[in-house]
């Protein structure tokens, strides 16, 4: 049996990445169900940034909202599904924690933990309670790959710099980077990330090394999915040429073309630093306004180059059977 559907007890080795504002418990219940590993992103189900000015507060309305999407999705499947956790300062950042504490007391099985630190004490809460932890590294490197192994990860996922989103700061392929990295760990499966959106690419991942596949853009353009109509059929229509690359903060990011990403472009092109062009962007609610609005004059519309391989918006569940197909 294949090593990470066994570690996390699903049909087939994909899992869907958190993608931010883009889910829900309806859409991550259907990946479950499909077959694969749905993710609940840090912003599942909500609509709006919390504006209250007590930081403990705000984290306990984020917790609070989360425990409800992840409730919804436990009355939808009974199958294996994640939370996406984005621990910072050694975990003590006044959100990790009490998420963590509430994904024990709802029993959620799984965490995919994002972020390039590994912290020890993180990773021993999440195993001291069963839940089975999906490493991804935002700059994936062979030392925080073998620091995940140590530390008891389930699964190591790789990303190249061919994913959509938050880009990582070195500009390694998702072919180069899962080589890497397979060749870095003694025993823990590592999974490819990063472009990947049909069949072959999968083929193509299993043949490097990878033991299955994290996917994010070609799940945007499912019928399940919260992203906006326009912006389904856009990227139906679309191609990775004509994505947009631009600096911002931390490193990169990607956007189709609107007003607002051209604007994005332009500042990026005249050399504006990575920390103006990141506020001016309005960090990952910018993508809210674009994805989940339609609103490309205040929004950005984020994704990866395997765009010009998704020709049609589908249900979940023939975009898994079609990528696991062979």
């Amino acid at each position: 049996m294949n090593r990470v559907c066994k570690a996390l007890n699903i049909k087939y080795p994909i899992i869907q990445g958190p993608l931010a504002w883009l889910t829900n418990a309806k859409f991550v219940a259907a990946v479950t169900n499909a077959g694969g590993l749905g993710t609940l992103g840090p912003a599942a189900g909500q609509n709006e940034r919390f504006r209250d000015p007590d930081p403990v507060k705000r984290h306990a309305m984020t917790v609070e909202r989360m425990r409800n999407e992840v409730r919804k999705v436990k009355k939808l499947t009974a199958g294996t599904f994640a939370v996406n956790i984005i621990p910072a300062n050694g975990g003590n950042d006044g959100h990790t924690k009490p998420l963590i504490k509430m994904m024990i007391e709802e029993g959620v099985p799984a965490a995919v933990y994002t972020g390039s630190e590994v912290y020890p004490e993180i990773f021993q809460m999440l195993k001291d309670h069963d839940i089975k932890i999906i490493y991804r590294a935002q700059n994936p490197t062979a030392s925080n790959a073998r620091a995940a192994e140590e530390n008891g990860a389930d699964v190591i996922v790789e990303t190249g710099f061919d994913e959509g989103g938050t880009l990582p700061k070195q500009v390694v392929g998702t072919f180069s980077i899962v080589r890497m990295i397979v060749d870095a760990v003694d025993h823990t499966p590592v999974l490819a990330a990063g472009g990947i959106t049909d069949r072959r690419a999968v083929k193509a991942a299993l043949a490097l090394g990878a033991e299955g596949v994290y996917c994010g853009s070609v799940f945007i353009a499912s019928e399940e999915n919260r992203t906006a109509a326009k912006v389904k059929q856009a990227i139906v229509n679309s191609t990775a040429d004509e994505l947009l690359l631009f600096r911002t903060k931390p490193a990169y990011y990607r956007s189709l073309p609107g007003p607002f990403a051209d604007h994005l472009q332009e500042l990026s092109d005249q050399g504006v630093s990575r920390d103006e062009i990141g506020k001016v962007m309005g960090g990952l609610y910018g993508l809210k306004r674009g994805m989940v609005d339609g609103d490309w004059d205040q929004g950005y519309v984020s994704l990866g180059t395997g765009i010009t391989s998704i020709h049609e918006i589908r249900p979940v569940k023939a975009i898994i059977d079609d990528l696991m197909a062979d």
